[in-house]
């Protein structure tokens, strides 16, 4: 079986509301901000989204969405391992209930948000294997052992590949994908020990001037097929400082020289196109204080409705479908 923008399923729209990874306060209101902004009906108005039925499941209840932690090696790591198995069970609770081809769509909130979620979809399919896009101007592939800055939200990529200290792994259920059916997308500022790291596991990276070609691009898309092959579903993630900054962006970090808008888009369209079925997405690294949020609102949507818009969906496609 395939989906097509005609044979529409549910996405459940759950946020996260956290800023604990890092030393920076503002993304943990960024969900409700989003909300209140009109995120769910910038979503219902993409024209591939149209007939599908979006699930606003709220918030994952975390108190303090921000704490303010000197931690060299882990900051917060303590109400991260905490919330991380709650975001896991909910995501699996709330897929569990609207039925096996419902999508999950994460909004954020800092990027461990991602690896909780990666784990609830583990919960609810453990025997399938999963491929990540990880778009992100930074690695996220740091460990407390790594990190120049105790930053947990430099490391949640790493965490769901299995890497890093135990607790953390633990609580997100690691791995939840092998670092070899992994990308990075758009990474361009990188930690010496982290893009070590990265090359040597195995993660294939696309860089936001590679993909600013065509033969960047149809790399990345020979990366989707050729995975597509061995996996049962793919998840996008997508830090919205992957954004070049020059677009205004209201994000958390944001960076030069990344994708603009269009080339993000396309990126995940290819994604979507390479035959594994997009069981999730989110989309993280959103502080309404720094930017103009209307314009993220409509980034998440257009980049939303590229991962979740076409032939999708939990049942894997196959030749005889």
């Amino acid at each position: 079986m395939s989906l097509d923008s005609t044979d529409m399923t549910d996405v459940v729209v759950l946020g996260i509301p956290t800023a604990l990874g890092g030393h920076l306060a503002g993304m943990e209101r960024a969900p409700a901000g989003l909300r209140a902004l009109g995120l769910l009906d910038a979503l219902r108005g993409r024209p591939r989204l149209a007939d599908a039925r979006f699930v606003d499941a709220g918030d994952l209840v975390i108190a303090p969405g921000f704490r303010e932690d000197p931690d060299r090696r882990a900051k917060n790591r303590a109400l991260i391992a905490e919330f991380l198995p709650r975001e896991r069970d909910l995501v699996a609770d709330l897929l569990a209930d609207e039925g096996p081809e419902t999508r999950l769509l994460v909004v954020g909130g800092d990027c461990t948000a991602h690896a909780g979620a990666l784990a609830g979809l583990r919960r609810i399919r453990p025997d399938d294997r999963f491929a990540i896009a990880w778009f992100d101007a930074h690695g996220d592939f740091n460990t407390p052992d790594t990190t120049p800055s105790g930053n947990v939200w430099g490391m949640p990529f790493a965490m769901l590949c299995g890497i890093g200290d135990h607790d953390l792994v633990r609580a997100c259920s690691g791995p939840t994908v092998f670092a070899h059916d992994a990308a990075l997308v758009g990474g361009q500022v990188l930690d010496e020990q982290e893009s070590r790291m990265l090359a040597s596991r195995g993660v294939a990276q696309f860089g936001s001037g590679m993909l600013g070609t065509a033969a960047g691009m149809a790399a990345l898309a020979a990366w989707a097929r050729t995975i597509a092959e061995a996996v049962d579903g793919l998840y996008i993630a997508i830090d919205m400082d992957v954004l070049d900054a020059e677009g205004g962006w209201a994000v958390q970090m944001p960076e030069p020289n990344g994708l603009p808008l269009e080339v993000a888009v396309a990126a995940v369209e290819a994604l979507a196109a390479g035959g594994a079925p997009v069981i999730g997405f989110g989309a993280t690294g959103v502080n309404l204080g720094n930017g103009d949020g209307a314009f993220a609102r409509d980034a998440i949507a257009q980049l939303a409705e590229a991962a979740l818009g076409g032939r999708y969906g939990p049942t894997r496609t196959s030749a005889s479908a």
